[in-house]
């Protein structure tokens, strides 16, 4: 599917789906919990339901009903053997997830998923999860890939340049026989950890951390009880309505929005103050309109790595050259996420540079063009709000992956004046 979209300003309000990060999470962790859990608002999305599929192979029953609130029958730890393998499709952050948990029983399981998720790193948690006698094989360190346990707890070093690795150690560690010590290397994404811990806090599961998040001490032989929780609204997606009013010069309301929530991309909002957004919080919802026009800046999105295509996206419409930096990590999403965003905004006519932790962008007038989606969801919906501020027709390819985070992405943004049409 290819997207059509032409220059247009915006006006009203949005409500952004729930946060993929919670909704895998509280997934995942019903599914270790003796009895039913009851999660309200999660995210429906290509990502999510992975993680349900998932759940429902490792023997727990998830009722979705009309997905306002999903109803969870645990397994108390004792998951079921799948008996197949496991389709993670696109989701980076279930396969890793639900691979720390699969690795405490003793079967082997096999992961694998699409044509994406089999060119994402996964060595490095295969390579701690060894050294707490889990047997691992891959190809190469990627999908598909195999865990056969039991965990036995111990001692492990885990790579950190993305926080997955770290967040799986976390959630499966407590289930172990014995205490885990996990040793952090290169941390990266640190408000992804953090909700993993907020999680563990709210479930009461027992762990030491070192401030630095570089040295985690988790008990094992825990157990969770079943719960209830309300899923917050996802900052990442929310980019994307904030950067489209800053490129179109409109005024939006972005409802539901909670900025006492853990979620680090909450900082973008920030991030596009300095750029030159009025951010107006208030009881009704977040006010978000240009005060101007885009001035760049240095961004280092170290902690908020899935903002970078929307950044790009704001970076290319400021006056004066802005460098982000510090995102290395970027490579290692769906796509090389540095390097397809520079191919496409010098297709719109942008200048860009490209280093191996950034790139420096060069505001300017952009131009519509055919442009590459690489089936990867953020640069898909990042070129869309590109394609808003730039004259003439912008066409994305393969518009269709916007559904892994954002199903309704286009009928939200037509609500707001879009004008998105699909071929």
């Amino acid at each position: 599917m290819n997207l059509i979209v032409g220059q247009h300003r915006l006006s009203g309000e949005i409500a952004v789906p729930g946060s993929k990060s919670h909704t895998i999470r509280a997934v995942a962790l019903a599914m270790m919990a003796e009895g039913g859990s009851r999660i309200h608002a999660p995210l429906v999305s290509e990502d999510s339901l992975a993680a349900v599929r998932a759940a429902s192979l490792f023997g727990a029953s998830v009722e979705r009903g009309d997905d306002s609130c999903w109803s969870v029958t645990g397994t108390g730890g004792k998951l079921r053997d799948p008996g197949t393998v496991v389709d993670m499709a696109n989701s980076g952050t279930s396969v890793k997830i639900f691979a720390g948990l699969a690795a405490l029983s003793p079967f082997p399981v096999t992961f694998d998923g699409d044509a994406s998720l089999r060119s994402r790193p996964m060595g490095h948690l295969l390579s701690a999860l060894d050294r707490l006698n889990v047997k691992t094989s891959s190809r190469g360190g990627k999908c598909p890939f195999s865990v056969e346990g039991p965990m036995s707890g111990g001692e492990t070093v885990v790579n950190g340049e993305s926080s997955q690795y770290v967040t799986a150690l976390l959630l499966s560690a407590p289930f172990a026989k014995q205490d885990t010590r996990i040793h952090v290397e290169n941390i990266n994404e640190q408000p992804y950890i953090e909700i993993t811990l907020g999680w563990l806090d709210r479930l009461s599961i027992r762990y030491k951390a070192e401030k630095d998040l570089s040295l985690f001490e988790i008990p094992g032989g825990q157990s969770i009880s079943p719960f209830e929780a309300t899923i917050p609204a996802d900052f990442s997606t929310a980019t994307f309505p904030l950067v489209a009013a800053a490129v179109t010069g409109s005024e939006l309301m972005i409802r539901n929005l909670d900025f006492n929530d853990l979620q680090g991309d909450k900082a973008v909002f920030a991030l596009l103050e300095r750029m030159g957004m009025e951010v107006l919080r208030g009881g009704e919802g977040t006010l978000v309109r240009p005060r101007g026009v885009l001035q760049a800046a240095d961004l280092d999105l170290n902690a908020t790595p899935d903002a970078l295509p929307a950044i790009a996206v704001a970076a290319a419409f400021a006056n004066g050259t802005s460098r982000i930096y510090n995102v290395a990590q970027a490579r290692i999403k769906e796509t090389d996420r540095i390097a397809c965003m520079t191919r496409e905004l010098r297709r719109m006519g942008v200048r860009v540079e490209e280093f191996p932790d950034g790139m420096t962008i060069t505001g300017g007038v952009l131009h519509g063009a055919a442009v590459n989606s690489y089936k990867d969801h953020r640069i898909a919906m990042a070129l869309a709000v590109a394609g808003l501020g730039a004259s003439g027709e912008t066409i994305i390819r393969d518009a269709e992956c916007v559904g892994v985070t954002y199903p309704k992405f286009m009928d939200d943004f037509n609500a707001l004046g879009a004008r998105f049409r699909i071929f």
